[in-house]
């Protein structure tokens, strides 16, 4: 035999065993694999995950290389607290009560404030005027009583002056009188004298008597001059 048929023959049957080998492989009805020269091998079976909850979202993080999973519950589902919310804040404090309006009295010199000014026209005369400086109504009677310097009597008046009404007097508010000096034409007055002080006396309801203080407003620092022809309107 030649060394070349020996050789064909060698590699014929060679591959009748590799080809007995491939046709005895069958794969059974549960996904193994037999084989004639070594242990059954499953098949590969892909397998379905487990569903998971809608309302669950799993995460995973790495802290200091290490995986841990983190579960967080969507925010539009997650419980809310219904119970009373706390009080916050200081109470508003109450407004002080409005004080009581002061009873209506006589005006006189402890409520009031009194002026003196000499007037250019008409000439010879001065005006009082008496302020309400009290918190509450005031009445004005009748007409003041003046006093200048040391006189030991107070002037008498024009009643046709004479007020219509009681002059009522709100605080803050003002009343007025008018005192004739002296003679006009300088020759109807006599014992005319500079004075340098005056005093105005308040009446009462009856108009007969002076109620409470006196009131003492300054004079120009050169005086008046008054006479017998003195009057108050």
């Amino acid at each position: 035999m030649s060394v070349r048929t020996s050789r064909t023959r060698l590699i014929t049957a060679a591959a009748s065993v590799a080809l007995a080998a491939f046709s005895i492989t069958a794969c059974s009805d549960n996904g193994d694999i037999a084989t004639a020269t070594g242990p059954s091998l499953r098949a590969a079976v892909p397998t379905t995950p487990a569903p998971t909850s809608a309302n669950t979202t799993a995460t995973t993080a790495t802290t200091g290389g290490r995986a841990t999973a983190s579960t967080g519950k969507d925010p539009a589902t997650a419980p809310q607290s219904t119970g009373p919310k706390p009080v916050t804040g200081t109470p508003a404090p109450k407004a002080p009560a409005a004080p009581s309006a002061a009873k209506p009295t006589t005006c006189e010199g402890s409520n009031t404030k009194t002026t003196a000014a000499p007037l250019n026209r008409p000439v010879n005369h001065m005006l009082l005027t008496v302020t309400n400086t009290g918190s509450g109504t005031c009445y004005l009677y009748g007409y003041p009583a003046v006093r200048f310097g040391e006189a030991q009597s107070v002037p008498p008046v024009i009643t046709d002056s004479k007020p219509q009404a009681v002059v009522t007097l709100q605080p803050g508010e003002s009343g007025y009188a008018s005192v004739n000096l002296s003679s006009t034409d300088g020759g109807n007055g006599s014992h005319g004298d500079t004075a340098m002080s005056l005093a105005v006396y308040f009446h009462g309801p009856s108009g007969n008597e002076s109620v409470g203080a006196a009131a003492n407003p300054p004079l120009p620092a050169k005086g008046v001059y008054v006479d017998d022809s003195l009057k108050v309107t």
